[in-house]
Protein backbone atom coordinates (compact mmCIF):
# COMPACT_ATOMS: atom_id res chain seq x y z
CA UNK A 1 0.00 0.00 0.00
CA UNK A 2 1.53 3.45 -1.05
CA UNK A 3 1.71 6.10 1.99
CA UNK A 4 -0.78 8.76 2.40
CA UNK A 5 -0.26 12.26 0.68
CA UNK A 6 1.25 14.36 3.41
CA UNK A 7 -2.28 16.53 2.58
CA UNK A 8 -2.97 16.50 -1.48
CA UNK A 9 -6.67 15.69 -0.21
CA UNK A 10 -7.26 19.10 1.14
CA UNK A 11 -4.18 21.27 1.91
CA UNK A 12 -1.32 22.29 0.48
CA UNK A 13 -2.24 20.99 -3.20
CA UNK A 14 -0.07 23.79 -3.97
CA UNK A 15 2.90 25.88 -1.65
CA UNK A 16 1.33 29.21 -1.93
CA UNK A 17 2.49 31.92 1.07
CA UNK A 18 0.30 34.94 2.00
CA UNK A 19 1.37 38.58 0.85
CA UNK A 20 2.47 39.57 4.12
CA UNK A 21 4.56 36.02 4.26
CA UNK A 22 6.19 37.32 1.16
CA UNK A 23 7.63 40.22 2.85
CA UNK A 24 8.60 38.44 5.81
CA UNK A 25 12.39 37.72 6.27
CA UNK A 26 11.15 33.86 6.87
CA UNK A 27 8.54 32.08 5.39
CA UNK A 28 5.39 31.62 7.27
CA UNK A 29 3.50 28.20 6.87
CA UNK A 30 2.06 27.81 3.49
CA UNK A 31 -1.96 28.82 3.34
CA UNK A 32 -4.61 26.25 3.06
CA UNK A 33 -6.08 25.61 0.03
CA UNK A 34 -9.17 24.09 -1.30
CA UNK A 35 -9.38 21.00 -3.30
CA UNK A 36 -12.76 21.37 -5.20
CA UNK A 37 -12.37 17.48 -5.44
CA UNK A 38 -13.72 16.87 -2.29
CA UNK A 39 -17.28 16.90 -1.74
CA UNK A 40 -17.01 17.16 1.92
CA UNK A 41 -14.54 19.43 3.58
CA UNK A 42 -13.33 20.05 7.33
CA UNK A 43 -13.26 23.30 9.01
CA UNK A 44 -9.62 24.86 9.46
CA UNK A 45 -7.65 26.59 12.13
CA UNK A 46 -4.21 26.86 13.19
CA UNK A 47 -4.32 27.82 17.35
CA UNK A 48 -7.04 25.93 18.67
CA UNK A 49 -9.91 23.66 17.82
CA UNK A 50 -12.62 22.00 19.73
CA UNK A 51 -14.69 19.26 17.70
CA UNK A 52 -18.26 18.40 19.62
CA UNK A 53 -21.58 17.51 19.07
CA UNK A 54 -22.88 20.90 20.54
CA UNK A 55 -21.91 23.84 19.24
CA UNK A 56 -21.72 25.62 22.42
CA UNK A 57 -19.80 23.86 24.32
CA UNK A 58 -17.31 23.97 21.32
CA UNK A 59 -17.13 27.27 21.87
CA UNK A 60 -16.77 27.21 25.78
CA UNK A 61 -13.82 25.01 24.84
CA UNK A 62 -12.31 27.82 22.79
CA UNK A 63 -12.88 30.11 24.70
CA UNK A 64 -10.42 28.13 26.98
CA UNK A 65 -7.98 28.25 24.48
CA UNK A 66 -8.18 32.12 23.59
CA UNK A 67 -7.61 32.67 27.52
CA UNK A 68 -4.00 30.65 26.89
CA UNK A 69 -5.40 27.84 28.47
CA UNK A 70 -4.20 24.11 26.72
CA UNK A 71 -5.82 21.68 25.40
CA UNK A 72 -7.12 19.73 28.72
CA UNK A 73 -8.55 23.05 30.02
CA UNK A 74 -10.28 23.20 26.71
CA UNK A 75 -11.71 19.70 26.80
CA UNK A 76 -12.85 19.67 30.90
CA UNK A 77 -15.13 23.14 29.68
CA UNK A 78 -16.73 21.17 27.28
CA UNK A 79 -17.76 18.49 29.24
CA UNK A 80 -19.08 20.64 31.81
CA UNK A 81 -20.59 22.64 29.12
CA UNK A 82 -22.12 19.61 27.92
CA UNK A 83 -23.71 19.00 30.83
CA UNK A 84 -25.88 22.09 30.41
CA UNK A 85 -26.48 21.89 26.79
CA UNK A 86 -26.68 18.48 25.49
CA UNK A 87 -28.36 16.50 28.47
CA UNK A 88 -28.92 13.16 26.29
CA UNK A 89 -25.34 12.55 26.72
CA UNK A 90 -23.24 15.23 27.85
CA UNK A 91 -23.40 14.82 32.08
CA UNK A 92 -22.05 15.00 35.64
CA UNK A 93 -24.05 11.78 36.39
CA UNK A 94 -22.18 9.86 33.95
CA UNK A 95 -18.06 8.36 33.19
CA UNK A 96 -15.80 7.75 30.50
CA UNK A 97 -12.31 7.66 29.14
CA UNK A 98 -9.69 10.58 28.03
CA UNK A 99 -6.73 10.22 26.24
CA UNK A 100 -4.61 12.84 25.71
CA UNK A 101 -1.61 13.80 24.41
CA UNK A 102 1.19 15.78 26.08
CA UNK A 103 3.43 17.35 23.65
CA UNK A 104 6.09 18.86 25.98
CA UNK A 105 6.71 15.04 27.39
CA UNK A 106 5.62 13.14 24.33
CA UNK A 107 3.87 10.69 25.86
CA UNK A 108 0.16 9.77 25.99
CA UNK A 109 -1.97 9.48 29.12
CA UNK A 110 -5.22 7.54 29.94
CA UNK A 111 -7.58 9.01 32.60
CA UNK A 112 -10.13 6.19 33.03
CA UNK A 113 -13.16 7.93 35.27
CA UNK A 114 -15.47 4.83 34.29
CA UNK A 115 -18.56 4.41 36.51
CA UNK A 116 -18.05 1.85 39.38
CA UNK A 117 -20.72 -0.16 40.68
CA UNK A 118 -22.42 0.53 44.47
CA UNK A 119 -20.54 -1.77 46.76
CA UNK A 120 -23.83 -3.45 47.52
CA UNK A 121 -24.51 -4.71 43.74
CA UNK A 122 -24.63 -8.28 43.34
CA UNK A 123 -24.02 -10.81 40.61
CA UNK A 124 -27.92 -11.55 40.38
CA UNK A 125 -29.39 -8.41 41.43
CA UNK A 126 -31.11 -7.74 38.37
CA UNK A 127 -32.59 -11.41 38.02
CA UNK A 128 -36.50 -12.12 38.80
CA UNK A 129 -37.71 -15.32 40.56
CA UNK A 130 -37.13 -17.59 37.30
CA UNK A 131 -33.94 -16.43 36.99
CA UNK A 132 -34.61 -14.25 33.94
CA UNK A 133 -32.96 -10.67 34.01
CA UNK A 134 -35.67 -7.72 34.37
CA UNK A 135 -34.83 -5.84 31.73
CA UNK A 136 -37.23 -3.03 33.39
CA UNK A 137 -35.16 -2.80 36.53
CA UNK A 138 -31.95 -3.18 34.72
CA UNK A 139 -32.26 0.01 32.32
CA UNK A 140 -34.52 2.41 34.02
CA UNK A 141 -34.46 1.83 37.94
CA UNK A 142 -32.46 3.65 40.53
CA UNK A 143 -30.46 0.62 40.90
CA UNK A 144 -29.68 0.92 37.24
CA UNK A 145 -27.20 3.77 38.36
CA UNK A 146 -23.53 3.72 38.78
CA UNK A 147 -21.79 5.37 40.79
CA UNK A 148 -20.70 8.50 38.71
CA UNK A 149 -17.21 9.19 37.43
CA UNK A 150 -17.37 12.10 35.56
CA UNK A 151 -16.41 15.39 37.75
CA UNK A 152 -13.89 13.29 39.29
CA UNK A 153 -12.43 12.40 36.00
CA UNK A 154 -12.36 16.05 34.92
CA UNK A 155 -10.96 17.84 38.00
CA UNK A 156 -8.50 14.87 37.96
CA UNK A 157 -7.58 15.69 34.55
CA UNK A 158 -7.72 19.68 35.35
CA UNK A 159 -5.74 19.34 38.28
CA UNK A 160 -2.95 17.12 37.00
CA UNK A 161 -2.34 18.51 33.26
CA UNK A 162 -4.41 21.58 33.13
CA UNK A 163 -3.10 25.19 33.53
CA UNK A 164 -6.43 27.24 34.38
CA UNK A 165 -8.30 27.61 37.51
CA UNK A 166 -11.16 25.33 38.34
CA UNK A 167 -13.64 28.35 38.92
CA UNK A 168 -12.78 29.32 35.44
CA UNK A 169 -13.20 26.49 34.18
CA UNK A 170 -16.64 25.68 35.26
CA UNK A 171 -17.41 29.53 34.46
CA UNK A 172 -18.92 28.99 31.37
CA UNK A 173 -21.22 25.97 32.07
CA UNK A 174 -22.70 27.88 35.45
CA UNK A 175 -23.74 30.83 33.32
CA UNK A 176 -25.39 28.93 30.71
CA UNK A 177 -27.12 26.96 33.27
CA UNK A 178 -28.24 30.10 34.71
CA UNK A 179 -28.73 32.80 32.35
CA UNK A 180 -29.90 29.84 29.88
CA UNK A 181 -29.46 29.38 25.82
CA UNK A 182 -31.98 29.55 23.38
CA UNK A 183 -33.20 25.83 22.43
CA UNK A 184 -31.69 24.56 19.35
CA UNK A 185 -33.76 22.09 16.94
CA UNK A 186 -31.31 19.56 17.81
CA UNK A 187 -32.40 19.54 21.94
CA UNK A 188 -35.98 20.12 21.12
CA UNK A 189 -35.97 17.12 18.95
CA UNK A 190 -34.28 14.99 21.27
CA UNK A 191 -36.05 15.97 24.39
CA UNK A 192 -39.11 15.59 22.26
CA UNK A 193 -38.18 12.01 21.69
CA UNK A 194 -38.04 11.17 25.14
CA UNK A 195 -40.58 13.14 26.39
CA UNK A 196 -42.66 10.51 27.88
CA UNK A 197 -40.07 8.87 29.80
CA UNK A 198 -38.50 12.22 31.28
CA UNK A 199 -42.60 13.17 32.20
CA UNK A 200 -42.67 9.96 34.30
CA UNK A 201 -39.67 11.13 36.88
CA UNK A 202 -41.08 14.28 39.01
CA UNK A 203 -37.70 16.13 39.31
CA UNK A 204 -36.74 15.26 35.39
CA UNK A 205 -40.59 16.72 34.22
CA UNK A 206 -39.66 20.10 36.37
CA UNK A 207 -36.41 20.70 34.51
CA UNK A 208 -37.93 19.43 30.97
CA UNK A 209 -41.01 20.75 30.80
CA UNK A 210 -43.11 23.55 31.30
CA UNK A 211 -45.63 23.96 34.28
CA UNK A 212 -48.54 22.85 32.06
CA UNK A 213 -46.82 19.66 30.93
CA UNK A 214 -45.68 20.87 27.47
CA UNK A 215 -41.56 20.05 27.11
CA UNK A 216 -39.56 23.25 26.26
CA UNK A 217 -39.58 23.64 22.19
CA UNK A 218 -36.85 25.73 20.04
CA UNK A 219 -36.17 28.93 20.15
CA UNK A 220 -37.43 29.57 24.14
CA UNK A 221 -34.36 30.21 26.74
CA UNK A 222 -33.55 27.09 29.11
CA UNK A 223 -32.72 27.60 32.44
CA UNK A 224 -31.35 24.94 34.97
CA UNK A 225 -31.31 26.50 38.47
CA UNK A 226 -30.53 23.02 40.42
CA UNK A 227 -27.75 22.06 38.34
CA UNK A 228 -25.77 25.27 38.26
CA UNK A 229 -25.64 24.82 41.55
CA UNK A 230 -24.59 21.51 41.68
CA UNK A 231 -21.53 23.27 39.47
CA UNK A 232 -20.92 26.01 41.68
CA UNK A 233 -20.36 23.55 44.75
CA UNK A 234 -17.80 21.84 42.22
CA UNK A 235 -16.24 25.34 41.60
CA UNK A 236 -16.07 26.13 44.82
CA UNK A 237 -14.94 22.42 46.49
CA UNK A 238 -13.48 20.37 43.95
CA UNK A 239 -14.15 16.53 44.08
CA UNK A 240 -15.97 16.94 47.72
CA UNK A 241 -18.36 19.66 46.34
CA UNK A 242 -20.02 16.18 44.25
CA UNK A 243 -18.37 13.33 46.25
CA UNK A 244 -19.19 14.79 49.50
CA UNK A 245 -21.02 17.12 51.34
CA UNK A 246 -25.40 18.35 49.75
CA UNK A 247 -24.81 17.11 46.77
CA UNK A 248 -23.87 13.88 47.82
CA UNK A 249 -26.39 14.02 50.30
CA UNK A 250 -28.78 14.84 47.89
CA UNK A 251 -28.06 11.52 45.77
CA UNK A 252 -28.30 9.39 48.83
CA UNK A 253 -31.41 10.85 49.96
CA UNK A 254 -32.90 10.04 46.38
CA UNK A 255 -31.52 6.42 46.55
CA UNK A 256 -33.10 6.06 50.12
CA UNK A 257 -36.48 7.17 48.47
CA UNK A 258 -36.35 4.75 45.94
CA UNK A 259 -34.86 1.19 44.81
CA UNK A 260 -31.32 2.89 44.96
CA UNK A 261 -28.51 1.04 46.44
CA UNK A 262 -25.78 3.87 45.75
CA UNK A 263 -24.70 5.42 49.34
CA UNK A 264 -22.56 8.45 50.66
CA UNK A 265 -19.86 5.98 51.01
CA UNK A 266 -20.09 4.91 47.39
CA UNK A 267 -19.76 8.15 46.03
CA UNK A 268 -17.01 9.08 48.84
CA UNK A 269 -15.09 5.92 47.91
CA UNK A 270 -15.08 7.11 44.08
CA UNK A 271 -11.63 6.38 42.63
CA UNK A 272 -10.38 7.42 39.23
CA UNK A 273 -7.79 5.35 37.30
CA UNK A 274 -4.93 6.26 35.56
CA UNK A 275 -3.46 3.05 32.66
CA UNK A 276 -1.49 2.68 29.98
CA UNK A 277 -3.63 3.02 26.69
CA UNK A 278 -3.33 0.31 24.02
CA UNK A 279 -0.81 0.86 21.52
CA UNK A 280 -0.18 -1.22 17.61
CA UNK A 281 0.60 -0.21 13.92
CA UNK A 282 -0.49 -0.20 11.26
CA UNK A 283 1.40 0.58 8.05
CA UNK A 284 3.99 2.93 9.66
CA UNK A 285 1.26 4.92 11.90
CA UNK A 286 1.24 3.74 15.27
CA UNK A 287 -2.37 3.56 16.72
CA UNK A 288 -2.87 5.09 20.47
CA UNK A 289 -6.42 3.98 21.94
CA UNK A 290 -8.55 2.71 24.88
CA UNK A 291 -7.55 0.17 27.27
CA UNK A 292 -9.79 -2.17 29.47
CA UNK A 293 -12.43 -1.85 30.69
CA UNK A 294 -12.76 -0.43 27.18
CA UNK A 295 -12.92 -3.51 25.03
CA UNK A 296 -12.25 -0.67 22.14
CA UNK A 297 -8.39 -0.23 21.52
CA UNK A 298 -7.73 -3.54 21.99
CA UNK A 299 -10.24 -4.28 19.38
CA UNK A 300 -9.33 -1.72 16.82
CA UNK A 301 -5.96 -3.47 17.10
CA UNK A 302 -6.84 -6.28 16.75
CA UNK A 303 -8.87 -5.24 13.30
CA UNK A 304 -6.27 -3.31 12.06
CA UNK A 305 -3.90 -6.25 12.70
CA UNK A 306 -5.71 -8.92 10.41
CA UNK A 307 -6.23 -6.36 7.93
CA UNK A 308 -3.40 -5.26 7.56
CA UNK A 309 -2.03 -8.26 5.61
CA UNK A 310 -4.79 -7.25 2.93
CA UNK A 311 -3.89 -4.54 0.56
CA UNK A 312 -7.36 -2.80 1.43
CA UNK A 313 -6.54 0.37 -1.17
CA UNK A 314 -6.26 -1.96 -4.14
CA UNK A 315 -9.58 -3.38 -3.65
CA UNK A 316 -11.53 -0.05 -3.10
CA UNK A 317 -13.04 1.91 -0.73
CA UNK A 318 -16.22 0.17 0.30
CA UNK A 319 -16.44 -2.51 -2.55
CA UNK A 320 -18.06 -5.49 -1.74
CA UNK A 321 -14.54 -7.05 -1.55
CA UNK A 322 -13.48 -4.94 0.84
CA UNK A 323 -16.51 -4.74 3.52
CA UNK A 324 -16.27 -8.47 2.82
CA UNK A 325 -13.08 -8.32 4.83
CA UNK A 326 -14.30 -5.58 7.46
CA UNK A 327 -17.34 -7.88 8.39
CA UNK A 328 -14.98 -10.80 9.00
CA UNK A 329 -12.12 -9.26 10.90
CA UNK A 330 -15.71 -7.49 13.05
CA UNK A 331 -17.08 -10.73 13.94
CA UNK A 332 -13.71 -12.26 15.17
CA UNK A 333 -13.17 -9.46 17.21
CA UNK A 334 -16.20 -9.57 19.07
CA UNK A 335 -16.40 -13.20 19.51
CA UNK A 336 -13.21 -12.58 21.36
CA UNK A 337 -14.52 -9.57 23.07
CA UNK A 338 -17.46 -11.56 24.65
CA UNK A 339 -15.22 -13.85 26.44
CA UNK A 340 -12.14 -11.96 27.11
CA UNK A 341 -12.65 -8.34 28.01
CA UNK A 342 -13.31 -6.66 31.63
CA UNK A 343 -12.13 -5.03 34.13
CA UNK A 344 -8.18 -5.35 34.87
CA UNK A 345 -8.63 -4.49 38.67
CA UNK A 346 -10.81 -7.77 38.84
CA UNK A 347 -10.12 -10.17 35.90
CA UNK A 348 -6.90 -10.82 34.11
CA UNK A 349 -7.46 -9.15 30.14
CA UNK A 350 -5.30 -10.84 27.78
CA UNK A 351 -4.39 -7.75 26.00
CA UNK A 352 -1.11 -8.44 24.69
CA UNK A 353 -2.15 -11.98 23.30
CA UNK A 354 -5.22 -10.21 21.69
CA UNK A 355 -3.13 -7.28 20.12
CA UNK A 356 0.05 -9.49 18.88
CA UNK A 357 0.12 -9.57 15.10
CA UNK A 358 0.91 -13.30 15.23
CA UNK A 359 -2.53 -13.79 16.68
CA UNK A 360 -4.14 -11.80 13.92
CA UNK A 361 -2.02 -13.67 11.50
CA UNK A 362 -3.75 -17.22 12.78
CA UNK A 363 -6.92 -15.73 12.73
CA UNK A 364 -6.60 -14.47 9.00
CA UNK A 365 -5.70 -18.27 7.87
CA UNK A 366 -9.25 -18.75 8.58
CA UNK A 367 -10.69 -16.03 6.42
CA UNK A 368 -11.94 -17.06 3.16
CA UNK A 369 -12.08 -13.48 0.58
CA UNK A 370 -15.11 -14.59 -1.01
CA UNK A 371 -17.07 -16.36 1.32
CA UNK A 372 -18.73 -15.51 4.51
CA UNK A 373 -18.15 -17.09 7.68
CA UNK A 374 -21.23 -17.66 9.79
CA UNK A 375 -21.25 -16.43 12.78
CA UNK A 376 -21.84 -19.57 14.61
CA UNK A 377 -18.99 -21.08 13.48
CA UNK A 378 -16.85 -18.31 15.15
CA UNK A 379 -15.74 -18.45 18.65
CA UNK A 380 -13.40 -16.54 20.87
CA UNK A 381 -10.20 -17.12 18.75
CA UNK A 382 -7.20 -17.45 21.87
CA UNK A 383 -5.91 -21.11 21.44
CA UNK A 384 -5.17 -20.88 25.31
CA UNK A 385 -7.35 -18.10 26.94
CA UNK A 386 -6.07 -16.72 30.01
CA UNK A 387 -7.24 -17.00 33.33
CA UNK A 388 -24.63 2.56 25.13
CA UNK A 389 -26.67 3.79 22.94
CA UNK A 390 -25.99 7.35 23.65
CA UNK A 391 -22.28 8.41 24.42
CA UNK A 392 -20.63 11.46 23.32
CA UNK A 393 -17.48 12.23 21.67
CA UNK A 394 -15.73 15.81 21.51
CA UNK A 395 -12.20 16.27 20.63
CA UNK A 396 -9.27 19.03 21.29
CA UNK A 397 -5.84 20.42 19.93
CA UNK A 398 -4.22 23.21 20.66
CA UNK A 399 -1.36 25.38 19.49
CA UNK A 400 1.51 23.75 21.39
CA UNK A 401 0.34 20.32 20.23
CA UNK A 402 -1.15 19.16 23.29
CA UNK A 403 -4.25 16.83 22.00
CA UNK A 404 -7.20 15.25 24.24
CA UNK A 405 -9.57 12.36 22.82
CA UNK A 406 -12.64 12.14 25.38
CA UNK A 407 -15.70 10.07 25.18
CA UNK A 408 -18.09 10.00 27.86
CA UNK A 409 -21.77 8.79 28.39
CA UNK A 410 -24.72 8.13 30.27
CA UNK A 411 -25.44 4.61 28.94
CA UNK A 412 -28.79 5.46 26.76
CA UNK A 413 -29.89 8.83 25.82
CA UNK A 414 -30.47 10.61 29.03
CA UNK A 415 -29.30 7.56 30.81
CA UNK A 416 -32.14 6.07 32.92
CA UNK A 417 -34.64 8.80 32.68
CA UNK A 418 -34.23 9.97 36.57
CA UNK A 419 -32.78 13.08 38.12
CA UNK A 420 -31.40 13.59 41.26
CA UNK A 421 -34.14 16.02 42.89
CA UNK A 422 -32.42 19.50 43.81
CA UNK A 423 -29.45 18.81 41.38
CA UNK A 424 -30.27 18.72 37.78
CA UNK A 425 -28.13 15.46 37.43
CA UNK A 426 -29.43 12.82 35.19
CA UNK A 427 -28.20 9.67 36.57
CA UNK A 428 -26.64 7.28 34.08
CA UNK A 429 -28.10 3.48 34.13
CA UNK A 430 -24.48 1.82 33.31
CA UNK A 431 -25.15 -1.17 35.44
CA UNK A 432 -26.79 -2.37 32.34
CA UNK A 433 -23.07 -2.69 30.67
CA UNK A 434 -22.20 -5.63 33.21
CA UNK A 435 -23.09 -9.35 32.16
CA UNK A 436 -25.99 -9.31 34.44
CA UNK A 437 -26.44 -12.98 33.13
CA UNK A 438 -23.30 -14.16 31.63
CA UNK A 439 -23.90 -15.56 28.10
CA UNK A 440 -26.89 -13.50 27.28
CA UNK A 441 -26.88 -10.34 24.95
CA UNK A 442 -27.42 -6.82 26.91
CA UNK A 443 -29.25 -4.10 25.63
CA UNK A 444 -27.03 -3.49 22.57
CA UNK A 445 -26.81 -7.27 21.45
CA UNK A 446 -23.78 -7.70 22.68
CA UNK A 447 -22.74 -10.86 24.39
CA UNK A 448 -20.99 -10.41 27.66
CA UNK A 449 -19.26 -13.20 29.87
CA UNK A 450 -18.10 -14.01 32.96
CA UNK A 451 -15.53 -11.25 33.11
CA UNK A 452 -18.15 -8.91 32.77
CA UNK A 453 -20.36 -10.21 35.59
CA UNK A 454 -21.61 -7.29 38.33
CA UNK A 455 -19.54 -7.12 41.52
CA UNK A 456 -19.13 -4.39 44.12
CA UNK A 457 -16.92 -1.01 43.13
CA UNK A 458 -16.24 -3.03 39.62
CA UNK A 459 -16.38 -0.93 36.59
CA UNK A 460 -18.72 -2.65 33.45
CA UNK A 461 -17.09 -3.29 30.21
CA UNK A 462 -17.29 -0.46 27.94
CA UNK A 463 -16.45 -0.20 24.10
CA UNK A 464 -15.99 3.74 23.74
CA UNK A 465 -12.56 4.46 21.62
CA UNK A 466 -11.16 7.71 22.10
CA UNK A 467 -8.28 7.08 19.38
CA UNK A 468 -5.11 8.72 18.55
CA UNK A 469 -2.96 8.07 15.75
CA UNK A 470 0.50 9.20 15.81
CA UNK A 471 2.47 9.71 12.80
CA UNK A 472 6.34 9.86 13.06
CA UNK A 473 5.92 10.37 16.80
CA UNK A 474 3.33 12.96 16.44
CA UNK A 475 -0.33 13.05 16.69
CA UNK A 476 -1.60 13.34 13.28
CA UNK A 477 -5.37 12.20 14.22
CA UNK A 478 -7.97 12.19 17.00
CA UNK A 479 -11.30 10.98 17.08
CA UNK A 480 -13.75 8.73 18.77
CA UNK A 481 -17.65 8.09 19.05
CA UNK A 482 -20.78 7.49 20.95
CA UNK A 483 -22.64 4.53 19.28
CA UNK A 484 -22.90 1.49 22.31
CA UNK A 485 -21.58 -1.41 20.00
CA UNK A 486 -20.86 0.20 17.23
CA UNK A 487 -18.31 2.95 18.44
CA UNK A 488 -15.17 0.22 17.74
CA UNK A 489 -16.66 -0.32 14.48
CA UNK A 490 -17.41 3.38 13.36
CA UNK A 491 -13.73 4.19 14.83
CA UNK A 492 -12.07 1.44 12.81
CA UNK A 493 -14.01 2.65 9.81
CA UNK A 494 -12.48 6.12 10.46
CA UNK A 495 -9.19 5.47 10.87
CA UNK A 496 -8.92 3.19 7.60
CA UNK A 497 -10.38 6.29 5.86
CA UNK A 498 -7.58 8.54 6.39
CA UNK A 499 -4.91 6.06 6.64
CA UNK A 500 -5.88 4.06 3.60
CA UNK A 501 -7.70 5.98 1.33
CA UNK A 502 -6.41 9.39 2.51
CA UNK A 503 -9.90 11.04 3.31
CA UNK A 504 -9.55 14.31 5.05
CA UNK A 505 -11.84 14.19 8.13
CA UNK A 506 -14.57 15.01 6.70
CA UNK A 507 -15.15 12.98 3.70
CA UNK A 508 -13.50 10.18 6.62
CA UNK A 509 -16.83 10.93 8.50
CA UNK A 510 -19.31 11.19 6.01
CA UNK A 511 -18.62 8.17 3.95
CA UNK A 512 -21.26 5.16 4.32
CA UNK A 513 -20.71 2.75 7.54
CA UNK A 514 -21.08 -1.04 7.83
CA UNK A 515 -21.13 -2.94 11.41
CA UNK A 516 -21.01 -6.32 12.20
CA UNK A 517 -20.71 -7.31 16.19
CA UNK A 518 -20.41 -11.34 15.65
CA UNK A 519 -23.85 -11.79 17.16
CA UNK A 520 -26.68 -11.70 16.10
CA UNK A 521 -25.44 -12.14 12.74
CA UNK A 522 -25.91 -9.82 10.78
CA UNK A 523 -23.94 -7.11 8.53
CA UNK A 524 -25.55 -3.51 9.00
CA UNK A 525 -25.28 -1.51 5.61
CA UNK A 526 -25.45 2.37 6.15
CA UNK A 527 -27.81 3.96 3.25
CA UNK A 528 -25.01 4.87 -0.06
CA UNK A 529 -23.58 1.78 -0.23
CA UNK A 530 -24.48 0.82 -3.78
CA UNK A 531 -27.29 -1.56 -5.05
CA UNK A 532 -25.12 -3.20 -6.69
CA UNK A 533 -22.37 -4.17 -3.99
CA UNK A 534 -25.27 -5.28 -1.74
CA UNK A 535 -25.93 -8.32 -4.10
CA UNK A 536 -22.11 -8.92 -4.47
CA UNK A 537 -22.25 -9.04 -0.28
CA UNK A 538 -24.87 -11.68 -0.37
CA UNK A 539 -23.26 -13.67 -3.02
CA UNK A 540 -20.58 -14.11 -0.75
CA UNK A 541 -22.69 -14.98 1.26
CA UNK A 542 -22.66 -11.65 4.13
CA UNK A 543 -25.92 -11.64 6.24
CA UNK A 544 -26.87 -7.84 4.83
CA UNK A 545 -29.33 -5.87 6.11
CA UNK A 546 -29.36 -2.09 4.80
CA UNK A 547 -30.70 0.40 8.30
CA UNK A 548 -31.88 3.71 7.78
CA UNK A 549 -30.17 4.43 11.03
CA UNK A 550 -26.92 6.04 10.75
CA UNK A 551 -24.05 4.33 12.48
CA UNK A 552 -22.00 6.45 15.44
CA UNK A 553 -21.21 9.94 15.44
CA UNK A 554 -17.19 10.88 15.24
CA UNK A 555 -16.30 13.82 16.37
CA UNK A 556 -12.23 14.54 14.61
CA UNK A 557 -9.49 16.62 14.52
CA UNK A 558 -6.40 15.61 11.90
CA UNK A 559 -3.13 17.18 12.66
CA UNK A 560 -0.78 18.57 9.77
CA UNK A 561 2.00 20.57 8.24
CA UNK A 562 1.02 23.17 11.10
CA UNK A 563 -3.20 22.97 10.48
CA UNK A 564 -6.10 21.78 12.32
CA UNK A 565 -8.52 19.97 10.20
CA UNK A 566 -11.93 19.58 12.08
CA UNK A 567 -15.27 17.37 11.42
CA UNK A 568 -17.97 17.21 13.04
CA UNK A 569 -20.16 14.12 12.15
CA UNK A 570 -23.22 15.50 9.80
CA UNK A 571 -25.34 12.07 10.92
CA UNK A 572 -27.07 14.52 13.84
CA UNK A 573 -27.83 18.16 13.90
CA UNK A 574 -26.26 20.37 16.16
CA UNK A 575 -22.64 19.38 15.94
CA UNK A 576 -20.05 22.35 15.65
CA UNK A 577 -16.13 22.72 14.78
CA UNK A 578 -15.00 25.79 17.00
CA UNK A 579 -11.97 26.86 15.46
CA UNK A 580 -9.14 29.86 15.15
Amino acid sequence: MKAPRPLARLLLSLLLLSPLAARAETPAAPLPIIDYGERFLPEVGQRGMVASPERLAAEVGLEMLRRGGNAVDAAVATGFALAVTYPRAGNLGGGGFMLIHLAKEQRQVFIDYREMAPAAATRDMFLDANGEVDKQREYFSLQAAGVPGTVAGMLHALDKYGSLDRAEVLAPAIRLAQQGFPVSFALAHEIGQRADMLGRDPAARAVFFHPDGNPYGMGETWRQPDLAWTLQQIARDGRDGFYRGPVAQRFAAAMRAGDGIMTTQDLANYRVAERAPVRGTFHGFEVVSAPPPSSGGVHIIEMLNLLEGYDLQALGHNSAAYIHLLAEAMKRAYADRSEYLGDPDFVAVPVAQLTDKAYAAHLRKGIDPDKATPADTIGPGLPVPPEGSDTTQFTVADAAGNVVSNTYTLNFSFGNHKMVPGTGVLLNNEMADFAADPGSANAFGLIQGERNRIEGRKRPLSSMSPTLVLRDGKPWLATGSPGGSQIITTVLQVLLNTMVFDMNPATAAASPRVHHQWWPDTLLLERGISADTVELLRQRGQPVQPTRRTLGRTQTIMLEDGWLLGATDPRRPGGAVAAY
